[in-house]
């Protein structure tokens, strides 16, 4: 073989690598599946179809999750954690989506008491917007309505937010399940609210131990659910006695 062929044999096999590599990106079209987990199919849906373009762009998972952190893509569809595989024999992609559990509708004042905004507190601490709650309900995926709380700050303190998080995570499901309100006022002093057998039941728990004292109040609640009793008031602020008050 001369040399001069040779050359035009390298070149032509150069030229059909660079020629692969560009239509690399155009052969098969990409299967994929998505596992919704506990979030909105809508939401995920549209953050799927997403992703699998960027992916058909250059077949890199790197680029993929780049992108889920450039444009914060987890928080705008409201991911808690999420998975993504690739299998290149079968050219499928599978995502893995999972979504946080709201808890709580929160309504915060600004130090004039007039204006507020709204967010829902989901259980992993963190504040997101509204339509996370309609998304949710238009699909049924939450049936009855969200407990209140109200903060009159003007932004919600970390440790407050997370303290009011692991309250309620930590809560009994049948405490759980009478909770209306919880309010915070600027001392940090917490008031829950239950709605016992139609009845509002005030619960002051004061600003410190309040993990303590949720378990006092599941006592509390499981032994006045067993006695059909409806306590007006249930005063937890000394973590070292309990007051109880019923309506004569």
């Amino acid at each position: 073989m001369t040399r001069f062929l040779k050359i035009i044999i390298l070149t032509f096999a150069l030229i059909s690598v660079s020629a692969y590599a560009k239509l690399g990106p155009m052969g098969p079209e990409t299967k994929y599946r998505t596992n919704f987990g506990r979030c909105p199919s809508k939401a995920a849906g549209t953050l799927t179809l997403e992703l699998v373009r960027e992916f058909e762009r250059f077949h890199s998972l790197k680029d993929v999750k780049e992108l889920i952190l450039k444009d914060d893509l987890s928080q705008k569809h409201f991911l808690s954690e999420y998975k993504i595989s690739y299998d290149p024999l079968k050219n499928f992609l599978h995502f893995k989506f999972d979504c946080p559990k709201p808890l709580m509708k929160v309504q915060l004042y600004k130090s004039s008491g007039v204006d507020s905004y709204e967010a829902i507190l989901v259980d992993n601490g963190e504040l997101f917007d509204p339509t996370y709650e309609v998304l949710l309900r238009q699909e049924k995926k939450i049936q009855r309505d969200l407990p209140y709380l109200a903060l009159p700050v003007g932004e919600m303190d970390e440790d407050v937010q997370m303290g009011i998080t692991k309250l309620i995570n930590k809560m009994s499901p049948e405490s759980r399940s009478k909770l209306s309100e919880i309010i915070v006022n600027e001392s940090n002093n917490l008031t829950i609210i239950l709605s016992v057998q139609g009845h509002p039941s005030s619960v002051f728990m004061g600003n410190s131990f309040w993990s303590e004292k949720i378990e006092k109040l599941d006592k509390i609640v499981s032994y006045m659910e067993a006695k059909k009793k409806v306590p007006a008031v249930i005063n937890l602020t000394n973590d070292k006695k309990v007051v109880v008050k019923f309506n004569e």
